[in-house]
This record gives C-alpha cells, sequence and structure tokens, in this order.
C-alpha cells in the first residue's frame, strides 16, 4: 500500500521507513509525487494540531492515505512560557536555518549552565479516503530523555541539525556519532507504537 508522507524532509522520510520496515505500506514524500501543494501554516499549539493540521490539508490533494507527524521539544527546567514546544525551529516569529537553531540551542544550554535534560514529544496524524482521521500523540511515541548541550559537535546531519547539540544519556555520545546499532535503538524506542498505529488505522499486516 502506497501512503503518502506530508513531509519534504529526506530524513524524516528515511526513518519512517525504517520504522515501518517489513509491513506492507510503501512511503512516499511530496517530492515523489506530481501535487501542486503549498506551503501549510503549521498554527496548532500542540504538535497533535499540527500534525491534523498537515494531514488534513495534505488530503485534499491525493486519493492516497496521507500522514503527517509534528514533534514539540520540551527542556526540563525551563518555564513553560520559554518552552520552545512545537515552535522549536521558529524563535519570535522567525524561521531558523539549520545553523542557527544550532546556535540558538547550544546558547540556551550555555545559559542553563551548560548542558540540560530534554525530550521530544511528537505526535502522528493519517487520513485515509480523505475523511478518516487516526491519530496518536502517546507517550510511548515521545523520545528518550537526552541532553542539549553548549558544546557543538563539527558533525551535521541535514534536517536534523540538534543532533550537533544533542548527547544520549546512556553513550555519552553526540547524536551524530551514534553508530548504526545506537541509532537502531533509538528507531526501536517508539517502534512497535509507531507500525500498531498503522496496523490497526490501515488494517494492514507484515509482510515478512
Amino acid at each position: 500500500m502506497k501512503v503518502l508522507y506530508g513531509t519534504t524532509n529526506p530524513a524524516k522520510i528515511q526513518y519512517m521507513k525504517e520504522i515501518l520496515k517489513g509491513l506492507d505500506i510503501e512511503i512516499v514524500g511530496l517530492k515523489d509525487v506530481d501535487l501542486d501543494i503549498g506551503s501549510v501554516e503549521e498554527v496548532g499549539n500542540s504538535p497533535l494540531e499540527n500534525a491534523r493540521i498537515k494531514a488534513v490539508n495534505y488530503a485534499k490533494y491525493t486519493d492516497m492515505p496521507v500522514f503527517s507527524c509534528d514533534t514539540g521539544l520540551y527542556i526540563k527546567g525551563l518555564e513553560i512560557s520559554r518552552q520552545p514546544g512545537v515552535y522549536v525551529r521558529r524563535i519570535e516569529g522567525e524561521e531558523l536555518s539549520d545553523e542557527e537553531m544550532i546556535t540558538y540551542y547550544s546558547h540556551l544550554a550555555e545559559s542553563l549552565g551548560g548542558q540540560v535534560d530534554a525530550k521530544y514529544m511528537n505526535a502522528i496524524c493519517l487520513v485515509v479516503n480523505g475523511s478518516e482521521i487516526y491519530e496518536y500523540d502517546g507517550e510511548d511515541i515521545a523520545s528518550r530523555e537526552f541532553i542539549i548541550t553548549k558544546d557543538p559537535h563539527n558533525i551535521r546531519t541535514k534536517g536534523f541539525p540538534l543532533d550537533s547539540i544533542s548527547i544520549d544519556i546512556k553513550t555519552k555520545k553526540y547524536f551524530v556519532e551514534l553508530d548504526e546499532e545506537n541509532d537502531n535503538e533509538y528507531i526501536e524506542t517508539n517502534t512497535d507504537a509507531y507500525r500498531s498505529f498503522f496496523k490497526t488505522s490501515l488494517k494492514i499486516k507484515q509482510s515478512y
């Protein structure tokens, strides 16, 4: 079954393909389909609201099942008014580049003592047949806690700039340093929840 992922970010598409490997799902991104779709304004106040806004909008342009994801960054000890939440890349109304994000959040970590614990809260919304809406934002699709540091690594991952200042609590390695085994371990923290979501919503089975 071909399913449209409402994103142009190749890193996010590959990540989801890895999570859903073995299911009868072929993930395609917005750049893979010939659709005249403009940008979608994400005006929600939570990851789930933004995921829903995007998925419902993209569903207007295709007969394929379409889903969108959104995430919010939450930093331990930071007052609510300063939490990035869904505005991870938008600061005071300005859209930051990858390098600007690294600079902003490394300076934020420095102002909080040099490093802080953080977590990504995730949400997904799937639209089938243009009107059937399935959505989820449970704790089991959230990331594990990790550290944001004031000292950026020199390696960059396009589409995931904060990986250069994020450190795995278990291995003490930057996200950009994690090998395939560690990457798979991170993926596996929420694989079951994502797979269950798609299997239930699309009524599909394991393909092998």
